[in-house]
């Protein structure tokens, strides 16, 4: 199978895009100012999330104005962002040093631009143990059903020290709701400390196998397979993940070999891990 499921980011000043992509609905940029810099842009056919990685920017989408951001960085709290609608022209200006992630997907959805302040961020813990870590709810039809979307599902997860992640690893490929929806998903890594790095392992059914050490930056782009995430002993891994389907239903189907694992999860949290 000729597959390549991940890239790194160019990280430079301006707005930066992916090398390649091979998913037909996602697709992601990364927007990097300097104090007193702006940038503008046309969302066209497409909503946009803006989620602000780190320092503060004023939005100006259309007639509306927002000033948002806060958190030093993706691990000092929760984020601001800035929900972009097709059909909008928009410009952020930084007001100190910005890191700023657009994710975004074909959208005919008709609705004004809004903004999703940290204390409509929803966050917990996923798993337990040694696959247990923390997340963040942005933009998903469970934690936020009154903000809309047309397609987009966006969130951030937090893999702490030598811990798994998305385990057991699950996918999205079908729409047999309740059980699974088919998505598109991309995560988008950060690490820290940052010298540090996560292995993000993506495998298909028809027999593909990717092991991506996922460091500062890095992407992975999945148009389908089952995924999880590990993090080095030392190390925090981030990720900013970001769904879209012929729905806005989440729905994952666990690799069912591994399936158990998760199972033991209610015991686990009852002995306190």
């Amino acid at each position: 199978m000729d597959y390549q499921y991940h890239c790194t980011i160019p990280s430079a000043s301006g707005v930066n895009s992916l090398p390649f992509n091979p998913c037909s609905l996602l697709d992601f940029q990364l927007l990097r100012l300097g104090a007193g810099e702006s940038w503008s842009g046309e969302s066209g056919d497409r909503e946009i999330l803006a989620v602000v990685l780190g320092g503060f920017a004023s939005f100006t989408v259309g007639a509306a104005s927002f000033t948002v951001g806060g958190r030093p960085n993706v691990f000092g709290g929760k984020p601001h962002s800035v929900y972009i609608p097709a059909g909008s022209s928009y410009t952020i200006s930084a007001s100190s040093p910005v890191e700023i992630a657009l994710p975004s997907a074909p959208s005919d959805l008709a609705t004004d631009p809004y903004v999703i302040a940290p204390d409509q961020v929803a966050a917990g813990r996923w798993g337990a143990a040694n696959f247990g870590r923390t997340y963040h709810q942005i933009l998903t039809e469970i934690a936020q059903p009154e903000l809309p979307a047309r397609r987009l599902i966006v969130g951030e997860t937090y893999t702490p020290s030598g811990n798994w992640s998305t385990f057991p690893p699950h996918r999205h490929k079908f729409d047999e709701l309740p059980g699974e929806a088919a998505h598109e998903e991309m995560y988008y890594f950060r690490v820290s400390p940052g010298d540090g790095f996560g292995i993000s392992r993506v495998y298909t059914d028809d027999g593909y196998e990717e092991n991506y050490t996922a460091r500062n930056h890095a992407v992975q782009m999945m148009p389908s397979g089952y995924h999880t995430v590990a993090s080095a002993p030392g190390y925090t891994t981030y990720y900013l993940w970001f769904l879209a389907g012929t729905q806005r239903t989440q729905g994952a189907f666990e690799d069912v070999n591994l399936s158990w694992v998760g199972r033991t999860v209610p015991m686990l949290r009852d002995l306190g891990h």
